[in-house]
């Protein structure tokens, strides 16, 4: 069977968290982490190899926290995501705090990809319907050797993936008749309120968005190839970048709706109807650990995950 690989970004500052390392807070009953979670729902659908997307000054805690217990029931790499690795010629500017966003991460584990990769997000849980469906798809129907990227994607509702604690980033998509992805806008701080839902742009103007939309959770399934799309494609994006913004950055959902409108990829949207949760706000967390206890007790998880 065709190998596949799990990448889990986890280099976040986690800014919006106070400052902590929001990836490495515990919400299971023997102190697991959302990851552990993730992890264990992507070995059960198949996946052979976890790839660990961390910074150099995270290493220490996050292998005693998670990485030395993994390495114990699967193979796992790391890569590691720094602010000042860039391609020949250009430089961080002065000011910059945090790296260059999701394509810099995934580029910066070009070395240990080499088959079929399910990107994820470290601080989001997922559900298992969406590791069933990719890992499904990568094995039985990506197709490699074309000259267009095969590409897939957990598509979740909106509705399902709001915070109560603030506004959230969403990829919003559009999805054709024949469940392809034909557009993906990343919006900024969306939220429901009384009258309705609320979003914005990067630069803080108004959009519309509906609750039934489907959304990117960063869930992405790639062929390896792909990786000659993130490397093409970066010192492109950082010429571009305008003198003065200490924000910008290089986003997996913008680089994959470019690919599709310039014909270079394909990308499968498989729904799920999963409910997300995350930990974007120190507020969220009891949520999250009353969430994970109530999988528990309805035996979607053992009470000792590992």
């Amino acid at each position: 069977m065709k190998k596949t690989s799990l990448v889990i970004m986890a280099a976040g500052i986690g800014s919006r968290f106070g400052g902590g390392i929001k990836q490495l807070e515990p919400v299971g009953p023997n102190g697991e982490i959302i990851m552990d979670y993730s992890i264990h729902d992507a070995l059960e659908a198949g996946f052979d190899k976890i790839v660990f997307i961390i910074r150099k000054d995270l290493e220490k805690d996050f292998k005693e926290i998670i990485g030395n217990r993994i390495e114990k029931i699967a193979p796992v790499e790391y890569a590691f995501q720094e602010m000042d690795d860039l391609p020949s010629g250009f430089t961080v500017p002065e000011g910059r705090v945090k790296p260059w966003g999701t394509g810099q991460a995934i580029l910066s584990a070009k070395d240990v990809i080499h088959e079929p990769f399910l990107v994820i997000n470290a601080d989001d849980y997922y559900g298992k319907e969406g590791f069933k469906k990719i890992h499904e798809y990568m094995v039985n129907e990506m197709d490699e050797a074309g000259e267009m990227h095969d590409m897939c994607m957990a598509g979740f509702i909106l509705a399902n993936t709001l915070s109560e604690n603030g506004g959230v980033t969403r990829g919003v998509c559009s999805v054709d008749e024949n469940g392809y992805l034909t557009k993906v806008t990343e919006t900024y701080e969306i939220y429901k309120a009384d009258d309705g839902m609320h979003a914005s742009t990067r630069d803080g103007e108004p959009v519309s968005v509906e609750e039934s939309q489907h959304v990117s959770m960063n869930m992405f399934g790639l062929p390896a190839g792909f990786m000659k799309e993130l490397e093409i494609g970066f010192p492109k994006f950082l010429a571009n970048v305008k003198e003065g913004d200490l924000k910008a950055e290089y986003l997996l959902p913008t680089i994959i709706d470019q690919c599709i409108r310039e014909k270079r990829g394909t990308v499968r949207v498989l729904e799920t109807p999963d409910k997300w949760f995350g930990v974007t706000y120190k507020e969220d967390k009891p949520t999250v650990v009353a969430a994970i206890r109530k999988l528990i007790e309805d035996g979607v998880y053992p009470e000792k995950l590992f």
